[in-house]
């Protein structure tokens, strides 16, 4: 009881910061673009991508950390033990940050003047920008060690309010140095590196206080990197897979940087980043079901490993399926509502229809690599992988140097679409046996379909928005209508609903 009690609480305490974090960012990019201009928030862009790049140097030592944490948490692992694996990641950590942030900072020349396609900002503004970009990217990377400590740990919801803090340092703060100092790319990646730098040190702090404590007399710790080797396997796994998902979800904005110019850039940013919205509301949920699974395949827990299996599909079905469907049928009227840009809104609202089905179909797709986490075998899940991105990377290729943004998005639908509905049914033939049928009509199907049927008819019968707030009430309207259709057919969540609406009842006066 008490294990099922804190996994919600840490899954609501992901989701709050989450969605804080995603909305912060969110509703300040008409600022950003209003202030900095199009061709400088582009830069912000690439920032961001930078940082997913980045990710390729992780090795798969980030997750690896996060299980062996939450191994040792649920007593499989000696503390010293686990002390000797924290400390050789630990060298290898700083090692790959240094090397990682010299090279790209080294770069930076040739990035700003050979890459990127600059109209207005002087190069020279911009290759000082892409250098701070490589300080900041390197610090932030180094935070996943910490990170891992603390996930394995599942202080998730110490971490949540953290991250909440962090973003708004981040998003809003900096307007406060910008209007001190002026609103230029300089400032702007100035204050990041400054939040990276406080991100890292209480990330560090908190961690240390997590760690095993050694008592007097104790062997030594060490510095071999023999607890490492039994994990290599597990490890080049994942950061294979790893590699290959960032050039699953990467690459088009990698080509797009360097097809079209950086104000352009800027829009098609806006537009993926606003469906990036699914994949981010789902984060939390993967970040508190992974140490579970894992917690609970160490207790040789297999019954209650797919009962969560199924629990959480559903959840996902109903915050994908509900927030797809939304971004879908109200793309104008809430790219309008947002930015209040007529032109930018016809421009970027078919790149956003796009995205948003590609992200609603990944987000489901993503299940069978946490089963397989917690079983701690990815081999499928690397073979899917690497079938998807040699299709992928040459198809986007094409589709973006011919039809740009909207090129890019129907490969990332079609691509995403064959993945779920093929590979992921023979990766549960393989595991589980008889799981996927029910897995796919019960925890999708029966609640994507009416969610999708719902919100096309309330599309249909609402206004045509004149006026921001007009076309803010419809986008609502329609999203609150599709989560309504998706909580009730999904019976998990009707469950919870019910429970907490007769919970509220019983509390209430009188």
């Amino acid at each position: 009881m008490r294990d099922s009690v804190s996994l919600k609480r840490n899954v609501v305490a992901n989701y709050a910061s989450q969605l804080y974090a995603t909305m912060i960012g969110i509703v300040l990019i008409p600022l950003f673009l209003t202030y900095m201009g199009p061709e400088a928030y582009g830069l912000v862009g690439f920032f961001a991508m930078l940082q997913a790049w980045f990710n390729v140097l992780d090795l798969g030592l980030t997750p690896t950390l996060a299980r062996e944490s939450a191994r040792f948490f649920g007593g499989a692992l000696a503390p010293i033990d686990y002390r000797r694996l924290y400390r050789a990641l630990s060298t290898i950590f700083l090692s790959v940050a240094a090397i990682g942030g010299g090279l790209l900072f080294a770069l930076a020349p040739v990035v700003s003047d050979k890459w990127l396609q600059v109209r207005e900002l002087p190069v020279g503004q911009v290759v000082s920008a892409v250098q701070i970009m490589a300080l900041s990217v390197a610090m932030r990377w180094m935070g996943g060690l910490y990170r891992g400590v603390i996930t394995g740990a599942e202080r998730l919801v110490w971490l949540g309010g953290f991250n909440a803090l962090i973003a708004t340092l981040r998003f809003a703060a900096v307007f406060l140095s910008m209007s001190i100092w002026g609103y230029t790319p300089a400032v702007f990646f100035w204050h990041q590196l400054v939040v990276a730098a406080l991100e890292l040190l209480f990330l560090y702090l908190k961690s240390q206080g997590l760690l095993p404590v050694r008592s007097a007399g104790a062997e030594p710790i060490g510095w071999s990197f023999r607890q490492i080797r039994p994990l290599l396997r597990f490890s080049l796994t994942i950061a294979l897979t790893s590699s290959i998902w960032i050039l699953v979800t990467q690459t088009d904005k990698l080509i797009l940087s360097g097809l079209v110019p950086l104000s352009e850039y800027g829009y098609f940013t806006l537009a993926v980043l606003a469906a990036g919205g699914i994949t981010i509301l789902t984060g939390p949920i993967s970040t508190a079901l992974l140490p579970r699974l894992a917690h609970l395949h160490a207790q040789g827990n297999h019954a209650e490993i797919v009962r969560l299996y199924h629990k959480s599909a559903q959840l996902v079905s109903v915050i994908t399926g509900s927030l797809a469907v939304t971004l879908v049928v109200c793309a104008e009227p809430l790219l309008f509502a947002w930015t209040g840009n007529r032109e930018l809104t016809q421009a970027a609202a078919p790149i956003l229809q796009l995205y948003a089905i590609g992200n609603g179909l990944l987000a489901l797709g993503a299940f069978p690599y946490y089963l397989q986490y917690a079983l701690g075998d990815l081999r499928l899940h690397l073979i899917g992988n690497v079938v998807m991105v040699c299709v992928l990377v040459p198809a986007i290729g094409l589709a973006a140097t011919r039809a740009g943004g909207i090129g890019a998005g129907w490969v990332w639908v079609v691509l995403n679409a064959l993945y779920l509905f093929g590979w992921v049914g023979y990766v549960h033939a393989k595991l589980v046996p008889g799981l996927h049928s029910g897995w796919i009509v019960d925890n999708v199907f029966l609640i994507i379909l009416p969610t999708a049927l719902v919100g096309w008819l309330v599309g249909l019968t609402t206004f045509n928005a004149q006026t921001r707030t007009l076309a803010f009430a419809q986008t609502l309207l329609v999203g609150l209508a599709s989560l309504a259709t998706a909580t009730l057919a999904s019976p998990a969540c009707r469950s919870a609903a019910i429970r907490l609406v007769k919970s509220g009842w019983q509390r209430a006066p009188g």
